[in-house]
């Protein structure tokens, strides 16, 4: 693993990443989010091809995709040591390695009518390594973008990230609607499903040789300077930056429930629900994804000009106010509820998500940065985000209450809104903003 070259300090000029490390780490979040919401949205396939189809089958199926988002967290630790005491550069390779070869192990598997049961637990298995893995995905690279953008241009790029999640997670529900789409059940159980899965080992290989030209973060490298590298960055981060942990929960606890129940649940819930069929529901989300790929930029340019809480207290509200109504929509008859519950709850996911990764990286300073993310916003993804829809179709199916989802983000929304009413402003260009005008 070739040691990147050093970027030069111009006295007085922080140091900005050149555009091509800033644009190899915004867009090879494409990869992460395409391994980890395939499944999610391949979820009735995976449900019959390795759980037998039966009673039951789809909420073992989410229950997998749960036990193995517990895996995020302890990834995240085991990944941020790495970040905070060798550098960002080297713990994003780690990263995407691993997750190649969970990938390309999963298009491999036997299914159940080759192997019984125990296909079902070579999957499982193979989840908790992908969540281990994109563990040290997400952080890694939000903390990156954050440290080599510039100051005035954090938002905008840091939500980058973001909306390449977002194109990750159109390939995703795209190829899955394309695979679904041009094949019978029958090809589609016996051979069919492992093309996507392929297609996302292929892709996370490309990005580890991408990511191998990356400089390292002008931060990670001052702290070298400076020598203020944190010896044991868990240690650091508890002593430090517990109230940064606490706010950076609370953005990711409402940044997670948003996107994983009002976005990537969404499809199987029209499947369940009986309003659209497999394929509607997948062409439904894909265009889905459009929409919040479009909004996050946006949103995070607005962050960057008015500053991260006024935009987080907004989508706070909108995210207690409009769910329950939105799911109610997408339990009727009509296609174009449906259609109209969905994108809103994308829209307003992929808001929270573009501010939400710039606001939980400026909690902390450089040192522990990435430990702090991950024991912060990291926590509350694992809970808020890997359990939800889990939750979400256990309420429905034991309640025959359509809208419990939508009410579980509204309950959310509520229980922060003190925090992000207490948080201070973190974004730079927009203090100097208020701080010229008064």
């Amino acid at each position: 693993m070739a040691s990147p070259a050093r970027l030069a300090q111009v006295p007085g000029h922080p140091i900005v990443l050149p555009p091509h490390s800033l644009g190899v780490a915004a867009f090879s979040t494409i990869v992460e989010w395409y391994d980890f919401t395939l499944y999610l949205y391949f979820a009735t396939v995976l449900s019959r091809v390795f759980y037998g189809g039966g009673s039951g089958s789809l909420l073992l199926t989410l229950g997998g995709f749960a036990i193995a988002y517990l895996m995020r967290p302890l990834g995240a630790l085991f990944f941020s040591h790495i970040g905070d005491k060798q550098g960002r550069r080297r713990m994003m390779l780690l990263s995407v390695a691993l997750m190649t070869a969970a990938m390309l192990a999963t298009a491999l598997l036997p299914t159940r009518a080759m192997a019984g049961p125990a296909a079902g637990w070579l999957l499982l298995l193979l989840r908790c390594v992908m969540g281990f893995s994109v563990g040290g995905e997400y952080t890694g690279v939000v903390a990156y973008l954050l440290e080599g953008a510039p100051e005035r241009r954090r938002g905008l790029i840091t939500s980058l990230a973001s909306a390449a999640s977002e194109v990750g997670a159109l390939l995703a529900v795209g190829i899955s609607a394309l695979t679904v789409s041009l094949m019978n059940t029958v090809e589609l159980d016996r051979w069919g499903w492992r093309i996507p899965f392929f297609v996302g080992a292929a892709l996370a290989a490309t990005v580890w040789i991408a990511r191998s030209t990356m400089h390292e973060s002008p931060e990670f490298q001052r702290q070298q300077d400076q020598g203020t590298v944190p010896n044991v960055p868990l240690r650091h981060a508890l002593a430090n930056h517990r109230a940064g942990i606490a706010r950076g929960f609370s953005i990711s606890a409402l940044g997670s429930i948003t996107y994983y129940v009002g976005i990537t649940y969404v499809p199987a819930f029209l499947t369940s629900a009986g309003s659209l069929s497999e394929r509607e529901a997948l062409w439904l989300a894909t265009v889905a994804a459009v929409a919040v790929i479009l909004v996050t930029p946006l949103v995070g340019a607005l962050s960057d000009r008015i500053g991260r809480k006024p935009v987080l207290l907004g989508l706070c509200l909108g995210s207690a106010a409009l769910p329950i109504t939105m799911f109610s929509l997408m339990t009727g008859s009509a296609r174009g509820q449906a259609f109209a519950g969905a994108m809103v709850l994308a829209m307003l996911a992929g808001a929270v998500s573009a501010v939400g990764a710039v606001a939980t990286a400026e909690q902390f300073p450089g040192e522990g940065r990435i430990t702090g993310l991950a024991l912060g916003a990291t926590m509350a993804t694992a809970i808020f985000g890997g359990l939800t829809p889990y939750a979400a179709q256990l309420l429905v199916e034991r309640t025959g209450w359509a809208t419990a989802p939508g009410v579980m983000i509204a309950l959310v929304a509520v229980a922060v809104l003190p925090v992000f009413l207490r948080m201070r402003e973190t974004a730079p260009s927009a203090n100097r903003s208020r701080s010229g005008s008064s």
